[in-house]
C-alpha cells in the first residue's frame, strides 16, 4: 500500500527541528521570545490560495494571548473560519491515546515495559520479537510501515473517503511482512503502534477506544467540542470549516469537499476538536491533571536512538513530539495531517507559550504555512 498524499505539517516541524537541537531537560524553563503580534498576523495571512483555503491560529501564555483567522471557512459563502470551529486533528490524537495508556499504567492495569503480546496474544506474528508497550508509543517498535489503504492518490481518496476499517484489520494487513528494524534500535514514526495501543486499551478495559477516550479524558476535562467518533460516523459537528482536496481532472484542478470522511484512523488520528479545547487539554496534561507523575515524566523521555528516515536525533517521547528551534526554545506536542487538514498543538514544557493551528489544505503543500506559524510563535 502507498500513502495518501497528506498536508505537510509534520514536514514543517521536521524542518524547524533540524535547525537546532538543544536538549533541555523536561522540567527546564524555556525562554520564549516576547509575543510578536505582527509576526503572528503575517504567518496566518495569505489564504485562501492553492495551498491553504482557511486558517485558525490561537496562541496562549503568561506574556499574552493572540488569535486570528484568515481565508474562508466556506468557499461557497466566502465566510471566514470560526475561531472555535471544529476540525479533524489527525495525529494530534496520539497525545490522547498515550495519555489513556499512561492512566491505565498508573493504575497498574498496563506495564509499559511488558510486551504488547502479553495483552494482545495472537495479534502479531509469532516470528516477531517481543515489543514493549513503551516502544509502541515512542515509535521504536521496529514494526513495518502500514502505508494507507488504496492506491494512494487524491482521486482515490475522494471516491473512498467514507470507507472504513477496524484497527484490527489495519494491523493484520500491516504485519504480513517482516519487521522493519529490531525493537529499540531506531525511531521511525509509525501509526501501527497507536492502532495497537488503541486495541490494548480496548482489551484491558473491555470498552471501545472511543468510549475510554471520552470517559477518561474528554468528559473529566469538559472538552465539550472534542469528539471521538465511531468509525462509521463521517460527520464533522458544527461549527466547522469545509475541507477540500485538489484532484486533477481532464487537465484542470478540481476541489472536492472532503469534510465528511471516515475517522478510521481511530487511536492514531480519528479525533475531532477545536483550538480552545486543545489548549485546555495540553495545559491540563502538562500540569499533571491528566497523567499523574511520574508517568507524566515518561511522556517527555526521548529514547537515545537514531531517528529514521529524518536523520539526526530522535524526536518522540510517549505520545509527544519534540521540536527545538534555532533559538534553542524547546516545544512539545504533535502535528497532524489528513486529506484536507493540517493541524498542530505545541507548547513549551512550562506552558509559557501554547499554540494551536488548523489549516484547511487541499494539497500536500501546506508546510510553508505551518513552518511560518511555528517560527512566529516560538521565534527562531
Amino acid at each position: 500500500m502507498r500513502n495518501i498524499p497528506l498536508a505537510g505539517a509534520a514536514a514543517a516541524l521536521t524542518v524547524l527541528a533540524a535547525q537546532g537541537r538543544a536538549t533541555a531537560r523536561p522540567g527546564a524553563p524555556c525562554q520564549v521570545p516576547p509575543l510578536d503580534p505582527v509576526a503572528l498576523e503575517a504567518a496566518v495571512a495569505g489564504p485562501p490560495d492553492s495551498e491553504v483555503t482557511g486558517a485558525i491560529l490561537k496562541v496562549t501564555g503568561p506574556a499574552g494571548n493572540w488569535q486570528g483567522v484568515s481565508g474562508a471557512g466556506d468557499l461557497a459563502a466566502n465566510a471566514p473560519p470560526a475561531l472555535a470551529g471544529r476540525f479533524r486533528i489527525g495525529a494530534v490524537t496520539r497525545l490522547f491515546t498515550a495519555a489513556v495508556v499512561l492512566r491505565l499504567a498508573a493504575r497498574g492495569l498496563v506495564v509499559l515495559d511488558e510486551p504488547v503480546q502479553r495483552y494482545l496474544p495472537g495479534v502479531l506474528p509469532g516470528a516477531y520479537p517481543e515489543i514493549t508497550v513503551r516502544r509502541l508509543l515512542d515509535h521504536t517498535s521496529g514494526l513495518p510501515d502500514p502505508g494507507a489503504p488504496g492506491d494512494g492518490d487524491a482521486a482515490w481518496f475522494v471516491a473512498h473517503r467514507l470507507d472504513s476499517w477496524t484497527m484490527r484489520e489495519l494491523v493484520a494487513n500491516a504485519v504480513r511482512g517482516p519487521m522493519a528494524a529490531g525493537p529499540g534500535t531506531v525511531q521511525r514514526e509509525n501509526p501501527l503502534g497507536y492502532w495497537l495501543a488503541g486495541m490494548l486499551i480496548e482489551q484491558v478495559t473491555g470498552h471501545a477506544y472511543t468510549i475510554e477516550a471520552t470517559r477518561r479524558i474528554l468528559r473529566p476535562l469538559r472538552l465539550a467540542a472534542t469528539v471521538a467518533p465511531g468509525r462509521h460516523d463521517p460527520d464533522l459537528p458544527v461549527p466547522h470549516a469545509t475541507a477540500h482536496l485538489a484532484v486533477r481532472e481532464d487537465g484542470r484542478t478540481v476541489l472536492h469537499d472532503v469534510t465528511r470522511q471516515s475517522p478510521w484512523r481511530a487511536a492514531d488520528g480519528g479525533l475531532i476538536s477545536n483550538a480552545p479545547d486543545l489548549t485546555r487539554f495540553v495545559m491540563a496534561l502538562f500540569r499533571g491533571r491528566v497523567v499523574p507523575p511520574p508517568h507524566l515524566d515518561e511522556m517527555f523521555r526521548v529514547p537515545d536512538v537514531p531517528d529514521v528516515p529524518m536523520g539526526g536525533g530522535p524526536r518522540f517521547g510517549l505520545g509527544l513530539m519534540r521540536i527545538t528551534g534555532a533559538n534553542g526554545v524547546v516545544a512539545w506536542g504533535h502535528t497532524g495531517s489528513l486529506p484536507g487538514y493540517a493541524t498542530g498543538l505545541l507548547a513549551t514544557r512550562d506552558l509559557s507559550r501554547v499554540v494551536v493551528y488548523a489549516l484547511n489544505s487541499p494539497s500536500a503543500d501546506s508546510a510553508e504555512h505551518a513552518t511560518g506559524i511555528i517560527a512566529a510563535t516560538f521565534g527562531g
